[in-house]
């Protein structure tokens, strides 16, 4: 198997999302930032575009957290840039997860314009952490009924009662056929 080699001036674009902690400060989270974009220019990348998407839910929990703040990333670099901004981000407490996708295999470096206010760092402005014992504002405000759970013993109960009902029905129809 050969290895595929870009091009000089050329270059692969990747994308990386990662969660950081829901409970992290503003400075932890400035400082993970600070940390990925040095290696990626360390390691002859550019970065092209970063986004904070804020506070949101986790599909499933991650150690015991059901939130997370999600961080999007998209910068040109060679392999060695992706193993080294993930080695990195496996080394922050504040990260719990993170994925990186390649997105085009031959970009050309030079040829990418790249806005200053689309690769700055957002200082992490994030509200309180909530209780998630409420999950929507409906059930907060008291507008929809708290799912309730039946009991064992009331499912035990109706099963019971069809099986008194076919019997009685078994009965009657018994009877009828005697007359």
């Amino acid at each position: 198997m050969s290895r595929q080699v870009t091009a000089p001036g050329r270059a692969r674009e990747y994308e990386t999302i990662y969660i950081l902690r829901p409970d992290i400060d503003a400075d932890g989270a400035e400082r993970i930032g600070t940390r990925i974009a040095e290696v990626v220019g360390r390691e002859a990348g550019r970065l092209t575009k970063v986004e904070t998407w804020g506070r949101r839910r986790l599909a499933y929990d991650i150690s015991k957290h059901r939130r997370g703040v999600y961080v999007y990333l998209k910068y040109l670099g060679g392999g060695k840039v992706v193993s080294e901004v993930e080695r990195n981000l496996r080394l922050f407490d504040g990260v719990l997860k993170y994925q990186t996708v390649l997105v085009r295999n031959d970009v050309e470096a030079e040829g990418v314009t790249i806005a200053e206010e689309d690769v700055k760092f957002e200082r992490l402005e994030l509200a309180p952490l909530e209780d998630d014992r409420d999950d929507s504002r409906e059930r907060q405000l008291g507008l929809v009924e708290p799912e309730r759970r039946p009991e064992r013993a009331s499912e035990a109960a109706p099963a019971g009662d069809a099986e008194e009902g076919e019997e009685a029905e078994a009965e009657s129809s018994g009877d009828e056929e005697e007359s």
